[in-house]
């Protein structure tokens, strides 16, 4: 049987299975949505254009504390508002750094429905 705490949604990217469109858990979608803020490019979608950080271009950037920083702000506030409702807005930690050419993001927050702590590494580069 199914909480209501934790419903199923619609998987990222959507695919087909045998029994169906293919779901995942709440903990499993936030962190599809993180994905989504972190690799779509601001102004690919038409309907938002705000939404996204691009953080793939920014391979292409000087690898230091500067880049670390601005990008961590930008973060905090694109994650902020695609995770509204589903983290608590003050449990949510983005830490930027890097590790010789690569920029490694930590990203870690509490569900909001059911007070689950989450922690994700994502690496570009």
């Amino acid at each position: 049987m199914q909480r209501l705490s934790d419903p199923p949604y619609l998987a990222f990217p959507f695919r087909i299975g045998a029994k169906g469109a293919r779901t995942s858990t709440r903990a499993r979608h936030v962190r599809e949505q993180i994905e989504q803020v972190l690799f779509t490019n601001p102004n690919e979608r038409v309907f938002r254009p705000e939404f996204g950080a691009g953080v793939k271009k920014l391979i292409f950037e000087p690898n230091g504390s500067a880049l670390w920083e601005v990008t961590r702000k930008r973060l905090m506030s694109s994650l902020a508002e695609a995770l509204q409702g589903e983290v608590d807005p003050r449990t949510l930690e983005v830490n930027v750094r890097g590790e010789g050419e690569k920029l490694i993001i930590d990203i870690a927050y509490n569900l909001a429905t059911i007070g689950q702590t989450e922690k994700h590494a994502f690496v570009v580069g």
